[in-house]
């Protein structure tokens, strides 16, 4: 298979990343860091515009019917920029969910409006440490959810969720509607990412998924999430780069550019490295969507974009020297992405358990 975009999923990439520069605003970002539970209305209201909350929506729902391909061109352009608001990648699984289960009542009231930008739906799986614990702690029984959610990112606005429940002793899918009471907004050191965690006390639930069902539709949907969070990754990998590249290039020291000297110079190229196996890794992942060897690649995805986007805004950081620290270059901002983003799915230990788990079962053959 190729490694390579075609001319039209090119034409997303650059369009949809001229129209995010365009709304950049970069004291606008440093403001939301310092507050809990707002984000840039402006540039969410542009996404909705620009449909890229119907990307992966079927067209019968209202929405465009595209792939994980379009979806991954989107968050890769929106990572450069580490955007203040709701995140595409939540809705994206939260469809995905959707359309797995066999509830049509549900994807008819719910799918039109996530196209349309009026909902925003998310996925509470993990718990703990666990990015899908074996047996959840959050319990379903009599068609209402018990139970707690801690710190998903996108749930401070989120208006339904598909929680991974246990219903005595079987895994299940539930699919709740949420409101103010079971939101608690979490204070992070990245408070762009929206995180909340979310308490049921009875609430109201439908099962859409049950037993093994439900565990290899959570499985996929974990992977698909992975995977357009690596290409969120990989653009704050490559924006970082860049700007310690333009950096290394003007900035002179003993009468020549830093760039000049080895211990940059190869730095940056390490960088460079790194974002290219990203990318690559991504498409990969991405084009390989309902395949048998989809989980693996998704891991090999998270992982190496996880390395990448670490490396690019440490290194970028410690290229600028004491100013790369500064509030107002916004370097930081690609830091706690970088860490906030390597922690939410799971740490590096539970994906690389995974991919080996995926190659002794022969998934990569």
């Amino acid at each position: 298979m190729t490694i390579l975009y075609d001319e039209a999923q090119q034409a997303i990439a650059t369009e949809s990343r001229r129209v995010i520069d365009a709304q950049y605003d970069l004291q606008k970002l440093l403001d939301l860091v310092d507050v809990t539970g707002q984000y840039d209305a402006r540039l969410w209201q542009t996404a909705v515009e620009q449909g890229w909350t119907a990307l992966s929506v079927p067209e019968q729902y209202g929405g465009l019917g595209l792939g994980l391909v379009e979806m991954g061109l989107i968050a890769q352009s929106l990572g450069a920029v580490t955007p203040g608001a709701p995140f595409l990648s939540g809705n994206d699984a939260f469809v995905q969910l959707l359309m797995a289960g066999g509830d049509e009542a549900a994807r008819e009231t719910w799918l039109p409006r996530i196209a349309a930008g009026e909902a925003i739906g998310v996925i509470a799986l993990g718990e703990g440490a666990s990015p899908l614990p074996p047996v959840p702690a959050v319990a379903f029984a009599d068609g209402k959810l018990s139970g707690t959610k801690s710190a998903l990112a996108g749930a401070i606005n989120a208006d339904a969720a598909v929680v991974w429940a246990n219903s005595n002793g079987v895994p299940v899918l539930a699919l709740v509607e949420l409101d103010d009471t079971m939101r608690r907004p979490v204070d992070s050191f990245d408070n762009a990412r929206l995180y909340a965690s979310l308490t049921f006390d009875g609430a109201p639930a439908t099962a859409l998924l049950e037993g093994d069902a439900a565990r290899e539709a959570a499985r996929t949907a974990l992977a698909r999430l992975a995977v357009v969070t690596a290409h969120e990754q990989t653009g704050g990998a490559e924006q970082a780069m860049k700007i310690a590249r333009d950096y290394a290039l003007e900035r002179k020291a003993f009468g020549q550019p830093i760039g000049a000297f080895q211990s940059i110079k190869h730095r940056i190229a390490e960088i460079y490295g790194l974002v290219e196996l990203a990318r690559a890794n991504c498409i990969d992942a991405a084009a390989s969507e309902g395949k048998a060897d989809f989980v693996l690649k998704a891991c090999a995805a998270r992982l190496t974009a996880s390395e990448a986007y670490d490396t690019a805004a440490r290194d970028a950081v410690q290229i600028h020297g004491g100013i790369g620290v500064t509030w107002q270059l916004g370097l930081h901002l690609h830091m706690r992405r970088a860490r906030s983003l390597s922690a939410e799915l799971g740490s590096p230990l539970f994906w690389e358990d995974l991919l080996v788990s995926e190659l002794e079962t022969g998934a990569g053959a």
